[in-house]
């Protein structure tokens, strides 16, 4: 089986990406609607009289903090909808059998800010997590798979950026 062009491996990776793509947008929608209830709720109890217990006043006091805590979901969410949308975008070269298109630089790079960015705001929660009382309190941890994994693409990205060169050269030699 070939690794580029239509029938390709990276073609059939296409279509895995392109279901994760919507199913990320469709979890980035969920989780943007359960932020709008956590602000209504938290902000006006009333609009909700059905569902208002004993512990209404407590989840109305903490439906900011809720929320935030949603933000950062939805943020995390999104941050791997970029890394996804980059990563359909590089396949889409793959299967027109043009692994070294020079956008693919960028693509690879971004993916390494993003991962680098997933990983640092990880550090951020744990940090946060000591004021959050509902929030299991967690050991730190370097992860070194990750940091690992960011460099490994900032490599791959500029191993992309000579294969680009090496093309132009190619294509400009009669």
């Amino acid at each position: 089986m070939r690794a580029l062009g239509p029938g390709s491996v990276s073609s059939f990776l296409k279509i895995i990406l392109d279901v994760v793509f919507a199913a990320l947008w469709i979890a980035l929608g969920a989780m943007a609607l359960a932020l709008l209830a956590a602000l209504l709720f938290s902000f006006n109890p009333d609009l909700f009289p059905d569902v208002l217990t004993s512990n209404a006043a407590l989840v109305a006091t903490r439906g900011p903090l809720y929320a935030g805590m949603l933000l950062v979901f939805a943020l995390s969410i999104g941050g791997v909808l970029v890394i996804v949308h980059s990563l359909r975008q590089i396949f889409t070269t793959l299967t027109a059998g043009d692994p070294f298109h020079p956008r693919n630089v960028n693509r690879l790079r971004l993916i390494g800010l993003m991962l680098a960015a997933l990983e640092l705001g990880r550090y951020a929660v744990w940090g946060m997590s000591p004021f959050l009382p509902w929030v299991k309190r967690v050991e730190p941890n370097l992860n070194l798979t990750a940091w690992f994994s960011v460099l490994v693409v900032f490599v791959l990205a500029e191993v992309f950026r000579e294969g680009a060169r090496l093309r132009r050269e190619a294509e400009l030699t009669i």
